[in-house]
């Protein structure tokens, strides 16, 4: 079975990158060095700086290999080359809640990279699928659990 494609913006593909080489040449390095320094101290069966240093150690490992699954299988929307006509990933829109009667911004960016605290939301997401394809002053509707919301489609701008 092929792996899912893990969309991202180039901003998204180079904070990845840099966490990545983060952890390591850094954060590798640091925690080897914890562990020499608890190992030196003696019996290992009740050092908990050593216990803690391999924890530390197993998680660095295990986002490593989660950065480079991501990082493998990814595919870099070019934002310079987004349509405006129409929302897609790489967009950033405005777009009128007609239910709370507020504006609300978002980027619409894959998956991997969504954070909705940050405005960031999937193409996968219920809002996400529903805008994508979308145009200016389109009216949107989401069924979601909570029933049908509707959105109009204010503004599509290229998010860089």
């Amino acid at each position: 079975m092929e792996e899912k494609k893990n969309i991202l913006t180039y901003e998204g593909l180079r904070r990845y990158e840099d966490e990545l080489h983060e952890l390591k040449v850094i954060k590798r390095k640091e925690v080897a060095q914890k562990i020499k320094e608890a190992r030196e101290q003696g019996d290992l069966s009740e050092n908990a700086e050593y216990d803690a240093a391999k924890d530390e150690q197993r998680d660095i490992e295990t986002r490593i290999e989660d950065l480079e699954k991501i990082l493998k299988n990814a595919e870099v929307v070019v934002e310079d080359e987004v349509d405006l006509d129409r929302i897609n990933i790489g967009c950033k829109v405005r777009i009128y809640d007609m239910e709370y009667k507020e504006e609300v911004e978002y980027k619409i960016v894959g998956s991997t990279e969504a954070n909705s605290l940050k405005g960031k939301i999937s193409n996968e997401s219920p809002v996400g699928k529903a805008l994508i394809g979308s145009k200016k002053g389109q009216i949107v509707e989401v069924s979601t659990d909570v029933g049908i919301l509707k959105y109009e489609v204010l503004e599509i701008q290229k998010s860089v």
